[in-house]
């Protein structure tokens, strides 16, 4: 006898679901999909409308439209910079498109003269009407596609290698089919009658199968709201944690160390500062844990701030440690701020991966004795042999780096110490609500005087030769340059210049300059050293990856050269070019543009070129790229908002973080027969995480 197959349910695997199996269910979880359950809960990206398809001749510019054509030619071309480019130009009797593919070798051989195409993008013009990098699908006249296309709405789901949309749809077809009744509500029902959201069956139903686009939004509309409703009351349970919970410590400013630092500063703070050591310090004072973001454009002055703090928590008798997010960052709070601590009589320590065992030893002993006071780390500090005598202050610089998961296990090493997270990016105030809104905000929105204004340049190909002409006579005025690649090797598939191809290129440019490069693949003691010699004027020319992104401050460096901007988000840039003109110099940010470039990127750098307001630029970004690209890939702890677009969702952002917080409000324990649902998605979403994060 052959096995029986197991009955289906939300839970099952998904390779059990008929025409899946254990190949394709391999595929599926690289977008997440495990279960039957994560297949119904798939949603689309966007939908493409095949119910309303535009004419060629009608098309306008900006128009995101979708056509049908036929294709009259093909060509494939080589661009400048050793890449390709796969042209078609497409007719559909009323007027002719030309489509183009970057770097697509995969669609060299995919199309034919002759054959019938859906084409959907947004239209430019270059030479004529185009399209830059559209979605496509080929129609099979021999398996009559056109009637599947004609008057539908298709979803676009992520795709990955080895599932192809029609296979997709038809396994979600089948888990409708054989699922859909089981399907339990996640929602309490005055919450959906109160913002009419859809029940979660006739969601799910809606969101793959709409028979119009408003249905679509509407399917679309119940899981953002979901998914934002989840995170704000995991958020809002921790934020009563903090506030309601255990006593924290009661750090009054006593100012012996604190008055003596600001005596010791080779500068005068802004008044931005003053204002934001004052509420921190007012916070410290009180008898609950202190929750703070402490935010600020670059430059703004931050880790002043952050030292004070520390040195309130040394007043009290307490420890403070500061977890920087790379080993670069942290040696250069330590050396930047131990003279002034050695002065002011506060021992201080370093304590990253990389340094020697003895070394280690005698920083662990020393926090564990509480000789050490303030210590500058890494990662390094949450590990597990890491005990300190008395921690009264953890700081953790560049936040969404770590995560809240990193930031509690630090938190974990003390008895209800303060909190302060610093945050360089510039994160507009609905990102800032929904990512921290556990903490309580400063922002830091004044720079220190004496500044000059960063010159940022956008340059086209043709003027290469000039701009390395004016980088050399800067170089002979005693100023120093990062060059910054998005890639460590050459990338025949992306046609994008390398940190080694430049190396080469820019050594035979500059016989005479001292060059070096730097990137994450160097061992950490060597690239200690390149700071190092960097720091102290014996480079010319830096060489890098974003390695240089966050925290390093070299005070001649005032030139930043970065190829192919195109693939920085707005955000990044800023981070990087806030890496120079830290002193009275004025400093230039060059950016380099491609051989071949979109007109769209042309428009989204020289918008960057045109402010340093690192809010105004996060606030575009965040319109363009979405809250990942902004914060950077490597957030931890509570899961990333996979389908909320922070920009277009504001409106049920709002809604959804207010129903969370008034829930905890009123039922701190979810003990409401209407919330046991909210106890047990809390539980089946954030499994382990909620005890760390100290939700019971």
């Amino acid at each position: 006898m052959g096995k029986s197959k197991p009955s289906l349910d939300l839970d099952t695997p998904v390779q059990y679901l008929k025409g899946i199996g254990p190949k394709r269910s391999s595929y599926l979880s690289r977008i997440g999909v495990t279960t039957i359950g994560d297949l119904l809960t798939l949603v689309p990206r966007r939908y493409l409308d095949y119910s309303n398809l535009a004419k060629i001749a009608e098309l306008k510019v900006g128009d995101a439209v979708t056509v049908v054509g036929q294709i009259i030619a093909r060509d494939v071309k080589k661009t400048r910079s050793k890449g390709e480019v796969v042209i078609l130009a497409v007719s559909d009797s009323s007027g002719l498109l030309t489509c183009r593919w970057f770097n697509r070798p995969d669609l060299k051989k995919k199309f034919r003269v002759g054959d019938l195409v859906i084409l959907s993008g947004e239209v430019s013009f270059y030479y004529g009407k185009q399209m830059v990098n559209p979605n496509y699908q080929i129609v099979d006249p021999d398996k009559n596609d056109m009637p599947i296309y004609a008057g539908s709405i298709i979803p676009i789901y992520p795709l990955t290698e080895g599932m192809n949309l029609w296979n997709l749809r038809r396994s979600i077809m089948r888990a409708i089919e054989c699922c859909l009744d089981k399907v339990k509500e996640t929602l309490p029902e005055y919450i959906l009658k109160k913002h009419n959201l859809l029940k979660m069956d006739e969601a799910i139903q809606k969101l793959h199968f709409p028979e119009t686009m408003e249905e679509a939004n509407k399917a679309r509309e119940r899981f953002v709201y979901e998914e934002i409703f989840f995170f704000e009351l995991a958020l809002a349970l921790r934020r009563a944690l903090v506030k309601g919970g255990d006593r924290g410590l009661t750090l009054k400013e006593k100012g012996y160390l604190t008055k003596r630092l600001i005596e010791l500063l080779p500068f005068s703070l802004t008044e931005a500062q003053k204002r934001v050591i004052e509420e921190i310090g007012s916070d410290m004072a009180r008898d609950q844990t202190m929750y703070r973001l402490l935010q600020g454009d670059v430059g703004s002055g931050k880790t002043v701030v952050a030292i004070y703090a520390a040195l309130i928590a040394v007043e009290n008798g307490y420890q403070a440690a500061l977890m920087a997010p790379t080993e670069i960052l942290a040696e250069q709070h330590y050396q930047t701020y131990q003279p002034i601590l050695r002065e002011l009589g506060v021992s201080s320590g370093l304590l990253t991966g990389s340094l020697p065992s003895t070394q280690k030893e005698a920083v662990l002993k020393g926090l564990a004795d509480g000789s050490i006071k303030i210590i500058f780390g890494t990662h390094a500090l949450i590990e597990e042999r890491v005990n300190f005598a008395q921690l009264g202050l953890v700081i953790v610089d560049e936040q969404h780096r770590f995560g809240v998961v990193q930031r509690a296990l630090l938190s974990a090493k003390g008895e209800s110490p303060d909190f302060l997270v610093i945050s360089a990016t510039p994160i507009p105030r609905t990102l800032s609500l929904t990512l921290y809104g556990d903490l309580d905000i400063s922002q830091l929105d004044e720079k220190p005087p004496g500044r000059k204004e960063i010159e940022t340049i956008v340059v086209e190909p043709t003027r290469r030769a000039e701009i390395y002409r004016f980088i050399d006579r800067k170089i002979e005025e005693k100023n120093q340059v990062f060059y910054i690649c998005p890639l460590i090797k050459e990338s025949d598939r992306l046609g994008l210049k390398s940190v080694e191809r430049a190396m080469d290129e820019i050594s035979r440019v500059f016989v005479n300059r001292k060059v070096e490069i730097l990137h994450g693949r160097i061992p950490t003691r060597d690239r200690k050293r390149i700071m190092e010699e960097f720091r102290r004027g014996k480079i010319d020319i830096l060489i890098a990856t974003t390695v240089v992104e966050v925290g390093v401050d070299i005070p001649n460096a005032n030139i930043m050269v970065i190829e192919h901007p195109e693939r920085f988000g707005i955000a990044q840039l800023h981070q990087l070019r806030g890496r120079i003109g830290r002193g009275e110099t004025q400093g230039y940010c060059i950016l380099f543009l491609p051989e071949n470039y979109a007109p769209e990127w042309k428009r989204r750098i020289e918008y960057f070129a045109s402010t340093t307001d690192g809010f105004e630029l996060a606030t575009k970004d965040l319109e363009i790229r979405g809250p990942g690209e902004l914060l950077g890939k490597r957030q931890h702890g509570l899961p990333d908002l996979k389908i909320t677009d922070i920009t277009r969702d504001t409106p049920l952002l709002f809604k959804a973080r207010r129903d969370a917080f008034q829930i905890v409000e009123f039922d701190p324990e979810l003990n409401d027969p209407e919330h046991a649902v909210l106890k047990e998605q809390l539980a089946r979403r954030f499994e382990a995480k909620l005890e760390l994060l100290g939700i019971g």
